[in-house]
């Protein structure tokens, strides 16, 4: 079982831009949690299994949590077009410990929440103090060429990670760039 320290979960949404009204707005919702990190401080550890099954049950419940949040605006997971992820682990831990939760098997629940998804969820990661930021990208769910839906997503929590912890984080956004207008060059 995961041992969770907090899960923080925010929305923000975007009414004006450049003085001119966003309609419908746009939103972004973040949902992280903090862990702990069950191979900090620990020599190199070659199968990192526990991590990968830990992301399992961690974005099951982000997941949830998220579009619980959308709902609470009024909107539903059918109008997420967008998404991302990222994961910032304390010093005791190593970046290849972010990459077994965000790889292998976070996408499965992510989608699973939202109908869907055929395109990558695209992500970053980095080890870090508490009070570190982490700055995730944002692609279209189904095509990662959609520019209006490419942007990104800022995340701090102030006291993690702590050295023994990790902070998972997932963000889903509805509505794409506030007046999104950049075109592919044909």
């Amino acid at each position: 079982m995961t041992e969770i320290r907090s899960i923080v979960v925010s929305t923000q949404e975007t009414l004006r831009e450049s003085g001119t009204a966003v309609t419908p707005a746009t939103v972004k919702v973040i949902a992280a949690a903090v862990v702990t990190n069950p191979l900090a401080g620990k020599a190199l550890v070659k199968d990192l299994t526990e991590l990968e099954m830990m992301s399992i049950e961690v974005t099951a419940i982000l997941a949830d949590r998220a579009v619980k949040a959308l709902e609470a605006l009024g909107l539903t997971s059918s109008d997420i077009r967008g998404y991302g992820k990222g994961a910032i682990v304390g010093t005791a831990g190593e970046l290849e410990h972010t990459a077994a939760v965000l790889h292998p098997r976070f996408g499965a629940s992510v989608r699973a929440a939202i109908g869907g998804g055929a395109d990558i969820i695209p992500g970053t990661k980095k080890v870090a103090g508490p009070g570190a930021s982490i700055t995730m990208p944002i692609g279209n769910k189904d095509d990662r060429w959609e520019f209006d839906d490419m942007d990104s997503a800022e995340l701090t929590i102030g006291d993690a990670p702590r050295a023994n912890e990790m902070v998972i984080a997932i963000v889903y956004s509805v509505g794409g760039r506030p007046h999104a207008r950049v075109t592919k060059v044909k």
